[in-house]
């Protein structure tokens, strides 16, 4: 890949994402505050307060959730490469091929493996008291969330995994592990330091207390996908499964939405334990390293990755 970095300061690029990030969110919901007045949907701001009897609503919700992921999450990000880096954007955001196909299904492994530990961790952030502001938010977003993904058709099914799954899992991946990551790694010069904090932001953003730290653990795996593959694909496809599953799963059970399953402590340990195991295994395989990708003055074709 031929390019080199426009803004080569990694707090100077952190300050351009999120100006640009900021700009998508306050754009976006113009925009999406546009479609949902002209639907007739001016209660949006306040999900409480629609009526998801009327099939207008659940249409203009889907259509305002879609473009959510594009316009604040997707469009900051590819700018934001187009202004950093000159070469190509997705080159640069990491939509290239992964150093291994091995690696796509490890990616899938490693992502169900997770599950009995990330319930777990759900069960205990469910434990830690909220102050009644973010209750009520969580409370609001829960039942509005059931009304959402409530199954009336299998064609609706696969919308929502379309709107829900596969859309965020493209758009938050190019954010927060193509741009942000790359940004964390290397102000902090560590992968792991870099991971975590985006991680803890990504999960953050979302703005859902009672799945943070849930949210936070799935956000360390998908960066330690991406670092270690060298790819962002693997960590978008280990994403849009996590999502899927569990976007099919509430559909016909929506009372999950409301809690986790229970999860024996002994199953997530034996899930910790298996996470552990693949990560070594990603990074046996990988030849990604802080040197090969920071270091150079000039990104050019003698890079194996960049992040």
């Amino acid at each position: 890949m031929d390019g080199h970095l426009r803004v080569k300061s990694p707090w100077s690029q952190l300050g351009i994402f999120f100006g640009l990030l900021g700009g998508g969110f306050i754009i976006g919901y113009l925009i999406m505050g546009i479609i949902a007045f002209s639907l007739g949907l001016q209660d949006a701001t306040s999900m409480g307060k629609l009526d998801w009897s009327k099939p207008v609503v659940i249409e203009g919700m889907k259509i305002i959730q879609a473009l959510s992921s594009i316009l604040i999450f997707f469009l900051p990000a590819f700018i934001f490469a187009v202004i950093i880096y000159g070469g190509r954007a997705t080159s640069f955001l990491g939509l290239k091929p992964a150093q291994l196909k091995s690696m796509y299904i490890l990616a899938i492994v490693l992502i169900i493996a997770a599950f009995p530990f990330v319930f777990w961790l759900g069960e205990l952030n469910q434990l830690i008291p909220l102050p009644k502001w973010m209750g009520d938010l969580e409370q609001e977003a829960t039942k509005s969330m059931q009304q959402f993904l409530k199954a009336r058709s299998s064609g609706e099914v696969f919308l929502n995994v379309i709107i829900i799954a596969l859309l965020p899992a493209i758009c938050e991946e190019v954010c927060f592990r193509g741009a942000l990551q790359r940004i964390m790694i290397h102000i902090t010069k560590n992968a792991w330091t870099g991971i975590i904090v985006t991680a803890l932001l990504f999960s953050a953003l979302h703005l859902q207390f009672q799945g943070f730290f849930p949210r936070m653990f799935l956000g360390i795996i998908l960066g330690a996908i991406y670092w270690y593959s060298g790819s962002l694909w693997p960590s978008i496809l280990a994403h849009f499964v996590n999502n899927a599953i569990q976007v099919v799963v509430v559909s016909y059970a929506p009372q999950y939405i409301e809690k986790n399953p229970p999860v024996p402590v002994l199953l997530a340990a034996f899930s910790g334990l298996l996470i552990w195991g693949l990560l070594y295994v990603f990074k046996t395989t990988s030849k990604v390293s802080y040197q090969k990708i920071y270091e150079p003055e000039e990104i050019n074709r003698t890079n194996e990755f960049v992040s």
